[in-house]
């Protein structure tokens, strides 16, 4: 992290609280010196400061990973800075060649559409949506045209182009580059020139894309913007980042009691990591918190905390209650308040319980339904299962394999 600093530069108390705000769990702060001098520029003449955060909405939805950096605007936010959440529908018909190994194909406009207007749904929930500008890089990026295209691509060289990490590898390797990704990141900075952006953030493989909008301002001949870089957040599994393919992800859309036990899941060590990143509580709130656990406190208190507020900011106070509650439930044996139902036709007068774990989904196949009764997983109305011959007639029941899936089936 840079935390180089000026020591002639007397602070604000003011500027000194959003320089730590800003500074809090982030990768980079570039240049620290001259955020501190926008910070009292911003003080000075009461104006706040413009921060921009460019989505390109290429999924439909997002998981608490994508809400670091959201988190991070919030933040400042709350100090009364104008956040921008700039959602790239023009940037995303090229595709963020960052991190890529391969030429991948750019979604439809169609496609960008759907998933714009969930992506500002969900970043709502953390947002505070009526003191958020909510902008469309198409606004100024189509009636851009040629000439203009043409004029931008002349204020970058190809030379500092392939200094890209992955510029640079896919053409050491022979990899096909195709010419229109050199266009992502001149057209991400020059989303910092239209907006006038005072600092932008992003993930710590957005740097290149970042610093590109520094480097464009200045061209255009404006104040360059400074460039937040925040880290990747590691998932339940605590070793890979956050991904829906590595399946260690939490989405923001999950139910809450799901959510909840997620959160419950992961280790002790990375429960302070996602403190810093996640919370919204001061760091002085959780070194406070950190020091009872170190001194004896159970860090299961400290968890169920963290899973109820993340809970909450995605559902309600009541969700996470409920979410916590029905979690004691689960650690006891007991059938949460809500469970999915489902009717199955019997084929016959009886069903077998592998059969019929298969059916209801709780189970890939018959034989894996087997194999969990064996491990002594299964339960059928609060008993455990022990006879893999176990036949059902009709009726409902109460279907529980481990501690966490449940299914309310009626065979008739």
């Amino acid at each position: 992290m840079n935390q180089a600093q000026s020591p002639e530069i007397a602070l604000s108390d003011r500027v000194q609280e959003a320089l730590a705000v800003t500074l809090r769990g982030c990768d980079e702060l570039i240049p620290q010196a001259d955020w501190v001098r926008k910070l009292q520029t911003s003080e000075a003449k009461g104006v706040p400061l413009r921060i921009k955060l460019g989505l390109d909405p290429t999924a439909p939805d997002i998981h608490i990973g994508h809400t670091v950096v959201l988190n991070k605007m919030r933040q400042l936010q709350d100090l009364g800075h104008q956040v921008i959440f700039l959602i790239g529908d023009f940037t995303s018909l090229i595709g963020d060649p960052s991190g890529r190994n391969s030429t991948r194909p750019p979604l439809t406009p169609e496609q960008i559409k759907a998933n714009a207007e969930t992506y500002y749904r969900q970043a709502s929930l953390v947002l505070d949506p009526a003191k958020t500008e909510i902008r469309y890089n198409s606004e100024w990026s189509l009636p851009l045209g040629s000439m203009g295209m043409i004029q931008l691509a002349a204020k970058y060289t190809v030379a500092r182009m392939m200094e890209r990490n992955d510029f640079h590898d896919r053409f050491k390797a022979g990899t096909p580059i195709s010419v229109h990704e050199f266009l992502y990141p001149l057209m991400q900075g020059y989303d910092s020139v239209a907006l006038k952006s005072d600092l932008e953030l992003g993930g710590t493989d957005q740097k290149f894309n970042l610093l590109m909008g520094r480097h464009l301002q200045a061209e255009y001949g404006q104040e360059p913007q400074c460039i937040l870089t925040m880290p990747l957040l590691e998932g339940l599994d605590g070793v890979d980042k956050m991904s829906k393919s590595k399946n260690n992800y939490i989405g923001i859309a999950e139910p809450a009691n799901t959510m909840f036990a997620k959160v419950l899941s992961i280790s002790d060590e990375l429960m302070w990591r996602w403190y810093t990143l996640l919370s919204f509580k001061s760091i002085a709130e959780i070194e406070a918190l950190k020091a009872e656990v170190a001194g004896g406190r159970n860090p299961k208190d400290a968890k169920v905390m963290l899973a109820k507020e993340i809970t909450a900011r995605f559902h309600s106070s009541a969700a996470a209650d409920a979410a916590e509650q029905d979690f004691i439930n689960r650690s006891k044996g007991g059938v949460p308040d809500e469970i999915e139902e489902q009717t199955i036709a019997l084929d016959g007068a009886e069903m077998g319980i592998g059969a019929l774990l298969k059916t209801a989904g709780l189970a890939a196949s018959s034989g894996e339904g087997n194999r969990l009764i064996d491990g002594g997983g299964v339960r059928v109305d609060s008993a455990v299962v022990s006879d893999k011959g176990l036949k059902l007639g009709a009726g409902t029941y109460v279907l529980q394999v481990g501690k966490r899936k449940f299914k309310r089936v009626t065979l008739a």
